[in-house]
């Protein structure tokens, strides 16, 4: 059997790196948006996991009840970032899986 060339070895992880980079520099351009209280709050966060929006519907701003729109806010920051970082999940894989043999899955090797 013969050895693995360690040029051909060491070129593949720069591509994958390279990959990886340019992946992770379109998920900056990808975002989700989460909805908390019917709608009454959305939540846009980018694919690298930052929030990039808020949006409130005038009527969940009432002074006497802060408490609602904080925890509307805390839900739809919760939801934002969770589907950011399934978009972000996904994207790694995709790009991970073009270096991989068929059938080799990354599986815990991707820190989720």
């Amino acid at each position: 059997m013969d050895q693995p060339n360690m040029a051909d070895l060491f070129g593949k992880m720069a591509e994958m790196q390279q990959k990886m980079a340019e992946t992770q520099e379109a998920l900056g351009n990808q975002t989700a948006t989460a909805e908390a209280g019917g709608g009454m709050v959305k939540v846009t966060a980018d694919g690298r996991g930052r929030i990039t929006a808020i949006k409130m519907e005038q009527e969940v701003v009432n002074p006497d009840d802060l408490e609602l729109l904080e925890d509307l806010l805390v839900a739809g920051v919760n939801k934002a970032l969770s589907e950011a970082e399934a978009l972000r999940e996904a994207e790694m894989k995709k790009a991970a899986g073009s270096f991989l043999p068929p059938g080799m899955d990354l599986g815990g090797m991707m820190g989720g």
